[in-house]
């Protein structure tokens, strides 16, 4: 008995020595390990996958409102074209940019009437390559509905559709790809009416090009607009 016990100590200790003497390489497997563990899940999940279409997208992606990173090209008439930056995973990332497709999204701001002063502001604020977010609203066949965030400073972010706004650049739209009754568009559209009605009592951009009389006849004739007002000093009284 005492020289099975001691037998066992023994090739207890051997195989103690030999973990210290490979330690690195157990750590190395177990780093591996993990890193596989990470990439299998966040392909799973399509984490790890570029989009350069608007129809590449997960419809659970759109539905759930999902927040992509991207890489900004151009502004054009149409919308922002972005390179869309998927997660990136430490070893893995390098290898995936060789044969990860090329080519942009079609980004356009929701709930946003853009005007010429608008693509002008645009194209000088926003730099080429600029890093910039996009939330998913909603999509057509070839373009996203998004909110989009650029950071401003270390801790400051801003909302390129509140700011076209909030400036007077545009106008407040409705919101496509959400649906009309849901609290996520009224609480959007909320926003996005606080910062225009910023901008006409300021009388900032185009609101500031039209003369009193003439906004007054527009607000008039365009039911649509006077209706939205309506709905939102009602809904302001009621909150």
């Amino acid at each position: 008995m005492a020289e099975r016990r001691s037998g066992a100590g023994e090739a207890l200790g051997r195989l103690s020595e030999w973990a210290d003497a490979h330690l690195g390489l157990l750590r190395n497997l177990s780093t591996a390990m993990a890193v596989a563990g990470a990439l299998v899940l966040a392909r799973s999940l399509r984490l790890t996958t570029k989009f350069t279409s608007a129809l590449d997208i997960p419809v659970e992606f759109v539905q759930k409102n999902v927040k992509l990173r991207g890489k900004l090209h151009h502004v054009t008439e149409k919308g922002l074209e972005v390179e869309h930056i998927p997660i990136s995973i430490p070893f893995i990332t390098a290898i995936q940019r060789k044969w990860q497709p090329q080519g942009v999204l079609l980004v356009r701001l929701a709930g946003v009437e853009l005007a010429p002063s608008g693509m002008a502001w645009l194209q000088r604020e926003l730099e080429p390559q600029q890093m910039l977010w996009f939330q998913l609203l909603g999509r057509d066949n070839s373009a996203l509905e998004c909110l989009v965030l650029v950071n401003k400073g270390r801790f400051r972010s801003v909302c390129l559709n509140e700011e076209i706004l909030r400036q007077g650049l545009g106008r407040a739209a409705r919101i496509e790809g959400l649906h009309h009754d849901s609290r996520m568009y009224w609480k959007l559209h909320k926003r996005l009416l606080r910062a225009e009605l910023r901008a006409l009592k300021k009388s900032k951009g185009i609101w500031k090009e039209e003369s009193y009389s003439e906004r007054i006849r527009d607000r008039i004739s365009n039911n649509k607009f006077v209706q939205t007002l309506k709905q939102f000093v009602n809904w302001l009284r009621s909150s």
